[in-house]
This record gives structure tokens, sequence and C-alpha cells, in this order.
């Protein structure tokens, strides 16, 4: 576990951040040259963008923004989870890579951090404090510790300067996509890419996060079938979260428990997803299954990660009550003037177009819609939508950015999709749903 080639230095300057995306275009920029030369010599007349999407580039380009971690590396999540439909296969391909934890940063950086946050003399606090992590990801690494009087705390640990890098990370990852051809130029991403600097912001700051986690657990209180982790406040600093540790099993690692258990996890992520969404308008936006456990004894859904969450406004959670309750009663007319209410629509698009996103609406409610136990492992649902998302961006006119608010709550939805495929879960989803049907 101690190998010293599974740590990987956090780059924290803003130049030394910078050359190693330079270096990146400039290897990428290598690596097309000697494929070109390879495929003129058989006579082939390559496209740029077979040149760039080799499989040797792919790897390149998703190694580097791991390594890089921070917003580098979720704002190629962020793209990942949406524009999936938008992208070339291989695009896809890479992003999805670095949905996979990242290496961990080496013990002189960690210990430097932790003496930054807490002093020099921060292990006197503890009984024991494993300096290998638990999980690594894009903007900490969480570590299991006891504290001097038997407490056990999981404790997130930023990486060193991730939140000063956050919006020249993003532009420059959006240049380099750019410049090398991986995004399609008529896609405009620029408002997702503004809404992912303000969402990161928030995500680098561990106070507001832990603020976050106490409203969960107010919110949830009497719900004994969710279980949350408890803050402590002495240790949590803007950089540093720490939270009792809970138990559990990852969810995505429960695919041959019976039958039972996998459809009472995804029974219980969708009862939360309205609860909050309607509710509480408070939603944690992040579909990472990485965020999920559950406890096989207790039955209950373990929630861990709450940095990604966001305050939904009341016209917007009113607006997606009124368009799931249309899509379940085939209200179109009702569900039309629900997305102009959640703020589509708001640049000029054809009356061809209204329609064809309400058919995209209809298909994405298919659970929602259906009479009795909707079986996840047999549906292809996920592919549809894919496919009828990628055709309309593809037809001029069609397609305009969807709202911020829009686009956090469609990713949480496809998280809770996948997650449910892949589980093979059955579940009666309209029944769930009933409770919030309007008028």
């Amino acid at each position: 576990m101690n190998d010293k080639n599974q740590y990987s230095k956090v780059p924290s300057g803003r130049l030394s951040r910078l050359a190693k995306l330079g270096s990146l275009a400039t290897r990428v920029a290598s690596g097309m040259v000697a494929e070109g030369a390879k495929q003129l010599a058989t006579g082939h007349r390559p496209k740029v963008s077979e040149l760039i999407l080799t499989p040797t580039n792919v790897k390149r380009v998703a190694d580097q923004l791991a390594d890089l971690r921070g917003a580098a590396m979720k704002v190629g999540q962020l793209l990942s989870m949406d524009g999936g439909d938008l992208l070339p296969p291989e695009l896809t391909e890479l992003l999805s890579r670095l949905q996979a934890n990242a290496k961990p940063m080496p013990i002189s950086q960690l210990n430097h951090s932790l003496e930054q946050q807490w002093g020099c003399d921060w292990q006197q606090q503890f009984s024991q404090f494993s300096f290998y992590p638990i999980a690594a990801a894009s903007i900490g690494q969480v570590h299991k510790a006891t504290t001097q009087d038997g407490r056990q705390l999981a404790l997130k640990i930023q990486y060193p300067g991730i939140n000063k890098s956050i919006d020249s990370d993003v532009n420059n990852v959006a240049t380099l996509l750019n410049i090398s051809g991986l995004i399609p130029k008529k896609l405009d991403v620029s408002e997702l890419l503004d809404e992912a600097k303000k969402q990161l912001h928030a995500e680098a700051d561990y106070l507001l996060e832990a603020q976050y986690v106490k409203q969960y657990r107010q919110l949830l209180a009497t719900d004994t079938r969710y279980l949350l982790p408890d803050i402590d406040d002495d240790l949590t600093t803007k950089h540093i979260l720490a939270m009792t540790f809970v138990g559990g099993i990852d969810v995505d690692k429960l695919v041959h428990q019976p039958q039972v258990v996998r459809d009472h996890i995804i029974e219980l992520a969708f009862r939360l997803m309205f609860r909050e969404v309607f509710e509480f308008r408070l939603v944690q936006t992040d579909p990472n299954f990485a965020n999920y456990r559950y406890d096989i004894e207790t039955k209950q859904l373990v929630l861990l990660d709450f940095g990604a969450t966001r305050v939904y406004p009341q016209h917007i959670a009113d607006g997606y009550q009124q368009l799931m309750t249309g899509a379940v009663i085939d209200d179109q007319p009702r569900m039309l003037t629900a997305l102009k209410q959640i703020g589509f629509f708001s640049q000029p698009i054809e009356p061809q177009a209204q329609q064809a996103l309400l058919g995209l609406c209809l298909q994405a409610c298919e659970p929602l819609r259906y009479q009795g136990i909707y079986d996840f492992g047999q549906s292809d649902m996920v592919g549809r939508i894919r496919d009828a998302g990628s055709q309309l961006s593809m037809k001029q006119g069609y397609w305009h950015t969807p709202p911020a608010d829009a686009i956090f709550l469609h990713r949480k939805l496809g998280g809770l999709y996948l997650l449910a495929a892949k589980l093979k879960a059955q579940v009666d989803i309209n029944k769930i749903f009933l409770s919030y049907m309007t008028e």
C-alpha cells in the first residue's frame, strides 16, 4: 500500500498547474503528428478528430487531469456527466475515467497541510492516525483517525492550493479542450463552466459543507432509514472536514446482494431525492456512487458527501413538481408551462424543438409514469435518453444550454438512474411520487 508510485504531489502554484496543462497540449500535438505520419504512410488521410482521440492521447489527457486533481479533474467529471450525450464517445470515455479515485498526495505534503491547519503539534490530538487515505478524489482525500478520547473520525483533507486554482483551472481545461478540438465548436459550454466555478468554490469551502451536513441531520432527524456523520467542530476548518466515521458498504459493490436489498437502496435514494426537491428545496447534486453506502444490518442508507449541495428556489421546485405531474398524467401543456417556469426556452426556440424537448422529458420520467414496479435492470431508458438528447443537439436551432438549476438536478436524477440500472433494481417509483402529485 505504501508504494511511492501510488502517491502524486499536487501542483499547488498557478504557474506549475498551467505548465502541466501546457506540456499536456504539446504531448497531445506530438502524438497527433506521429499518428498522422503513420496513417499517411499507409495511404489513409485521417481526420483531425481521429488523430486527437487515439487511445494513447485519451489516456494521456485523462492521466494528466487526474494528476492535477482539483478543478481540472472536476470539470472533466462535470462535462462527462452533463455533456456525455453531446460529445464524441471517445471523449466521453476519457472524461469518465476521471470518475475514478485520484492518487493521494505524498505524506510530506499531507503533513505540511495538517501543520498549516492545526499547528505543528497536531498529532497530539490523536491516539491513532492513518497516513494512507481510505479515499482520494478530486478536491481532497479522506483519512481515518482516532482521537485521544476514543472517537473514530473520518477527516476530509483538501489538497493544497486547490481553492485558489479553481477559476484558472477551469479556464485552462476549457482552453485545452477547445484548442485540441475535443469539444465540438458549436457546443457552448461557457455557462456550464461558469456554474462549475461557482459550484467548485462552494465545494472547496469545508465550513459550508459542515453546515449542510448539520442541516441534513436536522431535516432527517426523525427518519431512521438514513445515517449521516456528525461534525467535529473543534477539528473542522475551511480546508479540513472532521466527521464521525460511519461504516457501511459502497452501494455499487452490492450488485450480488439479494434483490430485496438492492430494491431497498434505490427506494430510499428516490424517496430522499423527492424530499430534497419538493420539501427541503436543498439537493445534494453529486451523483457519484461513492457518496452513498448501505448498512446491511441496520438497513440504513449512509449519506457521506454534501459538498455539491444546492439550494433550490421555490419556483424551480414547484416547476419540477408540475413537470413531473404533467408527465405522469400526460398533460403536455402543463409540462410546457413548467419548463418555462424552470427557465427553459429563455432563448428563441422553434416549436418543433419544444415538442422534441417534451418528448425527452416524457422519456426521462418513464419510471414515474410506469404503473407498478419498474425494472431498471431490463430497461434501455438511459440509452434512449442519451440518443434522443444527442439527436436534439445536432439539429440547428434545437439546442440551447439549460438553466444551471436544471443541469445539476438532471445530473442527480441521471446518477440515480445509472445506480438503479447497475443494481438491477425493481421499484415502484410511481407509488413513491404519488404523494407529490399536484392538482
